[in-house]
């Protein structure tokens, strides 16, 4: 009998690992950077591990009971696989997010049943980037709005079990795929769950395993470059500061990438390996490409593939 799944939470995770051969060749680099397409998983993100972990972790320990209702402050992604395991599993949901993020990350939850807490920038932000300021009046609404409904607070900013999700499944399946032989992991900041979590397995299976931390241009946290400008175009993080989700010794260094480089990469992984990706993507494949330029030269390097650039249609990344 064929492989019949009982819902779409069965198909999280065990996404396919890719050769970007073309994109080492069209830049003339030497090793091999290996993507994993995370933007396959059902929400088109890395975000529905998370989602479905910390909602059946909660259940287990009874932070979450039948009937309740689930909040999340979220730039979108997390947002849809919140949206899309409640649906599957009963849950009322509610999604707080900043005014600044995609429409059609909104729309998504939107159609997934979700409702959503918009929260208006503030006045000096740029329209289309959420920054740390932005964030934590997100914040603010949904823990306020958790403590006066009751209703459950994943808290993904902060919960360790963003972390574990990653360590469990995403690094397994990174050793698994390149039968233990990688050197780099390089991984966009936004929570830091997908970089911790998953630098942490790794580095179980081997501690020489270098991890590199990408980031905005000119507002480098973990960096020596510093923060100059928090602004910037690359949506879903950079927020220009330390993150709870990342221990500071699995950071092997760090990698800056500007808008331009962030967008460029973008369009060539869609343009040269078929691979329609967002704005941290193609940071990803940039800092990996800068990598095998230089101290990775001829080695193996993993990137994540994030999201779809569906998600960012009426941006600026693919004008």
């Amino acid at each position: 009998m064929g492989d019949i799944k009982s819902s779409i939470l069965e198909t999280i995770g065990n996404t396919p690992m890719v050769n970007l051969s073309r994109l080492t060749k069209h830049y003339g680099v030497e090793g091999r950077l290996l993507a994993k397409l995370e933007h396959l998983n059902p929400s088109s993100s890395k975000k529905d591990r998370i989602a479905l972990h910390m909602i059946e972790q909660a259940e287990k320990d009874g932070r979450l009971k039948p009937g309740m209702t689930v909040i999340e402050e979220t730039s979108g992604n997390t947002g849809n696989g919140l949206a899309l395991v409640c649906a599957v599993k009963g849950y009322k949901f509610i999604a707080a997010m900043s005014e600044g993020n995609s429409v059609e990350r909104m729309k998504m939850m939107r159609g997934l049943g979700a409702d959503l807490l918009l929260v208006p920038q503030l006045p000096e932000s740029t329209k289309g980037f959420v920054s740390g300021a932005d964030l934590q009046k997100v914040e603010e609404a949904a823990f306020k709005y958790a403590e006066e409904n009751g209703a459950y607070l994943c808290n993904q900013f902060h919960n360790r079990e963003n972390n574990d999700a990653h360590a469990l499944t995403t690094a397994k399946e990174i050793w698994e795929q390149c039968d233990g032989s990688l050197s780099y992991f390089v991984d966009f900041a936004g929570t830091g769950g997908s970089f911790g979590g998953t630098a942490q397995g790794l580095k179980q299976y081997n501690p020489d395993i270098k991890c590199i931390v990408v980031e905005p241009a000119k507002a480098c946290a973990y960096g020596p470059q510093g923060v100059t400008d928090p602004a910037h175009r690359i949506q879903g993080g950079g927020y220009a500061k330390k993150l709870d989700l990342i221990d500071d010794e699995l950071v092997d260094g760090n990698m800056p990438v500007s808008d331009e480089e962030a967008i460029e990469f973008a369009r060539a992984l869609s343009s040269l390996e078929g691979i329609f990706c967002g704005f941290s993507a193609g940071a990803n494949a940039c800092a990996a490409i800068k990598l095998l330029q230089g101290e990775a030269k001829g080695k193996d390097v993993v990137i994540l593939i994030s999201d779809s650039g569906l998600k960012y249609l009426s941006t600026t990344l693919y004008e």
